[in-house]
């Protein structure tokens, strides 16, 4: 029986998603929660649709595993009182067939906080907003993300993985000011290693008026990665949606997604 599990989680405690050797990880404690509710000595492997980063918070991930002999609102229950705070399981349910948490993902939806006021953000925001203290022009910022849309080498705004492609389809980076917060949301197909954070490095290269907005694409056309791009910190970032297709689309989906995409 494969189960969809509906998370969000405060990432400041955690060294990421994926399971690390003696560091503390979302993927491992659900994991270890599992295996204590089940009684088994190894635990079950989670699969999520993204892997966030040490530091980054999520809202609207979405796993999925594989399980034997069990009853899913039972589970839900168990699991819910076993996880730690700063873990929430949204929902458990049985996945319809062909899904894939990875896989079968349409898009996922990223939204980053900045706040450029002198006295920073709000303290009872500041482990999800990121305060900057240079004044930045969204206009501008916006201006560079239009020459980072569509599909793209995204190689100068990721940390290479050997042999894994780093062309991606990005759907969407929208700055918009409320006061002095803003937030940037960001869609793509899929994202490779701290792609988010240094896309969002460009933008505040730009909105300080360090460079103007073309910048972005000639820095995107190098397909290396250029030392003037900060990796922004991790805290702003929040993983708020992953979009599947209807249940029909779900297998098809799946395969399409495991087609390596080379130059």
């Amino acid at each position: 029986m494969r189960l969809r599990l509906d998370l969000s989680y405060d990432g400041t405690a955690f060294r990421g998603w994926a399971v690390q050797p003696g560091l503390r990880t979302v993927q491992g404690e659900i994991e270890t929660a599992l295996a204590t509710i089940l009684r088994i000595e190894h635990p079950p492997p989670l699969t999520c649709a993204g892997r966030t980063d040490a530091g980054v918070h999520a809202r609207g991930q979405v796993a999925h595993v594989d399980l034997d002999d069990v009853d899913p609102p039972t589970l839900e229950r168990r699991l819910r009182r076993l996880l730690p705070d700063d873990i929430g399981l949204r929902s458990l349910s049985i996945a319809p067939d062909g899904f894939d948490a990875r896989f079968a993902a349409l898009e996922r939806r990223y939204v980053y906080r900045l706040c450029d006021s002198p006295a920073g953000p709000d303290p009872l925001v500041r482990g999800t907003v990121v305060g900057w203290r240079r004044p930045l022009d969204v206009e501008a910022m916006n201006a560079a993300a239009a020459h980072l849309l569509g599909e793209h080498d995204f190689a100068a705004f990721c940390k290479r993985r050997e042999g894994a492609t780093t062309i991606r389809t990005l759907l969407e980076l929208t700055a918009v000011r409320s006061g002095d917060l803003i937030e940037t949301t960001v869609r793509a197909d899929a994202f490779c290693h701290s792609m988010v954070r240094a896309l969002m490095g460009a933008l505040v290269a730009v909105g300080e008026g360090r460079f103007e907005p073309a910048w972005s694409g000639r820095v995107l056309a190098t397909a290396a990665r250029d030392a003037r791009v900060t990796v922004m910190p991790a805290h702003g970032l929040v993983l708020e949606q992953v979009t599947y297709p209807d249940d029909d689309g779900l297998a098809a989906r799946a395969v399409a997604a495991r087609r390596r995409r080379d130059a």
